[in-house]
């Protein structure tokens, strides 16, 4: 039946079957399927910082470093992030967790990082040593615990431009809190200023601890 309706029956009006409408027009305009199945992507703006890496989704991924403070799109999938800068794709990365970890390729690195990083580095040391010296100190903390150096930048800037929102007093008191916890990231510091842990006594170290006394505990002397 359904091979009588297209291949014998002839629409009145077009005096042709519709096989010979398939043949004869879309059969040519027909193209081969794609090799690979069609995945879905989404598109997002980002700035480079100065660091060459580009936050997205919580994780950083770098770029060539000449294109450091640029604006460019990233296209995210499943499996992967690729960076482009004016239609042209400039760095391909496997797409990782949002841990605010830092992937980032050799060859985007400059060859030298000496002028760039004595720039970089003066310049966070005076703005962090002009709020304090805790402030100071947690930058180069920063700076120190990543496996490159100017991956510690965006979070030391980021700490710096806190000045301008909560007082150069309070950020030093952060500064002050977070070393004492062991915290090297901006968002920790970011949420001890939201919470204002920074206007509470630090926490007493674990091995300062006063000792708990209770029936339960056993003595030294239940053991000789």
């Amino acid at each position: 039946m359904l091979r009588q309706l297209n291949d014998e029956r002839t629409i009145r009006r077009l005096g042709v079957t519709r096989r010979q409408l398939l043949e004869d027009i879309d059969r040519p305009a027909l193209k081969s399927l794609p090799i690979e199945p069609y995945e879905f992507a989404q598109w997002k703006t980002c700035r480079v910082g100065v660091d060459y890496h580009v936050e997205v989704s919580s994780h950083y991924y770098s770029v060539p470093h000449r294109f450091a403070r640029a604006e460019v799109e990233a296209r995210l999938t499943v499996r992967t992030v690729e960076i482009f800068l004016r239609g042209e794709r400039v760095a391909a990365h496997l797409r990782m967790s949002g841990n605010h970890g830092h992937t980032t390729v050799a060859d985007h690195m400059p060859s030298s990082h000496r002028r760039y990083k004595n720039w970089t580095m003066d310049k966070i040391r005076a703005d962090a040593g002009r709020i304090g010296p805790a402030t100071a100190a947690l930058c180069e903390q920063i700076i120190e615990h990543r496996p490159h150096p100017e991956q510690g930048f965006r979070a030391c800037l980021g700490i710096v431009r806190l000045a301008k929102s909560y007082g150069e007093a309070r950020v030093e008191a952060a500064a002050e809190r977070a070393i004492a916890i062991g915290a090297r990231t901006y968002s920790s510091v970011k949420s001890i200023l939201d919470k204002k842990l920074d206007r509470r006594p630090a926490e007493q170290r674990a091995a300062e601890a006063p000792v708990i006394v209770h029936a339960n505990i056993r003595g030294p002397r239940y053991y000789n």
